[in-house]
């Protein structure tokens, strides 16, 4: 039997490549990352991860690395990005944004009507306390403004808020993304999708979980 990898492991491994071309010296002054002689370690969506040293190889675990899993494309890619891309002198600005008012947005999968919010939109709907559970069990931050509104950290240097709205007689389900101005000094606006789609695969995986 032939074993095919896909694209995305592919890229995978691409990127595991040019991970180790850059310093990591400079990645966990930036960060404050913690780390050893083999790992650097980073929280994401409120997961441990740890990046191999040695080979770019990135670990999650939900039981500090007593067991770990292969961490997925939509997870790396960020990390990654984060790790090697960033602006040396990246900070936040402390002022939300709607991400679809970013500076170089034109058009794309991140404007506000896209499919990629609405769906998701729609999948929330009717499961407000669920959603808000999800947030909590996220150590989320709630806010007013909405009827499931919370600052998230996408790291522990980089919030994100959440808002969503129940739809009604009158208008559909509403999710609206707000991320730091500066946001786009820390990761490519291409890698924001791959960040919120992680993001809400977490938060749908903490509903089922409560389902359960």
């Amino acid at each position: 039997m032939i074993n095919t990898i896909t694209n995305y492991e592919k890229t995978k491994i691409s990127m595991a490549r040019i991970f180790l071309q850059y310093d990591q010296s400079a990645m966990i002054r930036k960060y404050s990352l913690e780390h050893d002689s083999d790992w650097l370690y980073i929280t994401f969506v409120n997961r441990s991860y740890r990046i191999s040293r040695k080979t770019g190889n990135i670990q999650w675990s939900a039981n500090k690395f007593e067991t770990v899993c292969e961490a997925g494309h939509d997870e790396t890619m960020t990390i990654y990005d984060v790790l090697c891309y960033a602006d040396d002198a990246c900070h936040l600005s402390h002022e939300f944004v709607n991400i679809s008012s970013l500076s170089s947005v034109r058009t794309g999968n991140l404007s506000q009507n896209s499919g990629f919010f609405q769906n998701t939109a729609e999948f929330f709907n009717g499961k407000t306390a669920e959603l808000r559970n999800a947030c909590i069990a996220l150590s989320g931050k709630e806010l007013g403004k909405g009827d499931v509104a919370f600052e998230l950290k996408l790291f522990p240097f980089l919030p994100i808020i959440i808002r969503f709205w129940e739809a009604d007689d009158e208008f559909p389900a509403s999710l609206q993304i707000l991320a730091d101005k500066n946001i786009l000094d820390y990761m490519h606006y291409e890698t924001l999708m791959f960040a919120l789609t992680h993001l809400f695969s977490r938060l749908k995986e903490e509903m089922r979980n409560e389902e359960r």
